[in-house]
């Protein structure tokens, strides 16, 4: 929302208008098959009118089971997963599950701020776990940081905002790390219906165990463009739910219905359509990898690039948190800087910036690219 307001007063000509690489959500309408199913669903099923179940419609749940377990080559009940108004309220009811006031859940920097601002609002604190320089967290020095206050290790992957795809064997090693320590591993994998990889991202869902330690996030947004209706989605154990749905009946009662039928739909016929999302975003992040090294002579690095995102480090002695509002003057660029997903004071943030490509079209990243070479003429 900050960022927004950099536009303000800000002027666009017609031949160079504002490419805007700020936010990792689609911005086109679902397919309209998509649409036609929620239209007929609000026209002639009443009950997508009334209040549903807290934790989702069970026809719902048990699709996501399935689908999970063939996805990950493991198992899942219908009775381990709960439908949620959105991923970001998912995290927010497992962190509800976990946390009291002073409690801790390890974060990797450069972080999802939406995690970081809802633990500040819980009263939970942050702990910043310094990624290396491929922007993958090291389970030994996470170890080094759990303390009696401990609640939980919370990763995203692929990275928001780095993009970085987590290898299966680190996935493992934080989860082992998790249990040995009797900590919950909070693993968010909005952006998993584009990852680069063939087969299953790791084999967490493959333990007979995994709702002991592992909580599941996802989300149906990003797959099918369903960002307004906020659906996503949380696995873990039974008890763990029992005590989630508290929760959820608090703040929202229930998932928006229509949103649900519209997830359901989605999921049993577009596999095909979402095949060719992924291929269309895997596409975009091949154009990245192509331009790049234009920008390389001039300082810049990639960091991190996959999901939706490219994380650069970019070559300027002033900081990201100055340079971005910048780059929407100079050059009609609205993107993130680096600072918003680190910790206040944290050196690295200002010399990072994040590009969200997600509605930026092969010929689109192009001119992005001429832009950027641009500045260093500027």
């Amino acid at each position: 929302m900050e960022a927004r307001r950099w536009l303000q007063g800000v002027d666009f000509a017609a031949d160079r208008p504002l490419i805007n690489v700020s936010q990792a959500a689609p911005v086109d309408p679902p397919p309209q098959a998509l649409r036609q199913a929620m239209a007929d669903a609000a026209l002639h099923n009443v009950e997508a009118h009334l209040y549903g179940p807290v934790l989702g419609l069970p026809e719902l749940r048990a699709e996501l089971a399935g689908v999970t377990a063939r996805h990950y080559g493991g198992t899942v009940t219908p009775a381990q997963v709960c439908i949620t108004s959105g991923c970001n309220q998912a995290f927010a009811a497992a962190i509800a599950t976990l946390c009291a006031e002073g409690d801790e859940v390890i974060l990797p920097t450069p972080w999802y701020f939406n995690h970081k601002m809802w633990l500040d609002m819980s009263g939970v604190s942050a702990i910043p776990l310094a990624t290396e320089a491929d922007l993958l967290p090291d389970p030994d020095r996470a170890a080094a940081l759990i303390t009696s206050r401990t609640r939980a290790i919370a990763m995203v992957t692929p990275n928001n905002p780095g993009g970085v795809e987590y290898p299966a064997e680190l996935v493992q090693a934080f989860f082992d790390l998790a249990r040995r320590h009797g900590i919950a591993l909070i693993l968010d994998e909005t952006y998993r219906d584009f990852d680069s990889r063939s087969g299953p991202p790791h084999a967490l869902f493959q333990d007979p165990d995994w709702a002991d330690t592992l909580i599941h996030l996802y989300s149906f947004s990003k797959a099918y463009r369903l960002t307004g209706h906020r659906v996503g989605a949380m696995l873990t154990s039974e008890t763990r739910l029992a005590e989630a749905e508290k929760f959820l009946d608090t703040v929202a009662i229930c998932p928006a219905q229509l949103g649900q039928h519209a997830a359901l739909w989605g999921m049993r016929n577009l596999g095909q359509w979402l095949a060719g999302e992924r291929d269309e975003i895997l596409a975009r992040r091949a154009a990245i990898t192509e331009h790049f090294p234009r920008l390389e002579p001039s300082g810049w690095k990639l960091l991190g690039l996959g999901g939706y995102f490219a994380y650069l480090q970019h070559p300027f002695a002033q900081s990201a948190a100055t340079l971005a509002p910048e780059l929407v003057r100079s050059a009609g660029i609205l993107c993130l800087p680096g600072t918003m997903f680190h910790p206040q004071g944290d050196d690295g943030g200002a010399r990072e910036l994040r590009i969200a490509f997600a509605n930026l079209d092969a010929p689109g990243i192009g001119v992005l690219f001429d832009r950027l070479e641009s500045l260093r003429q500027g």
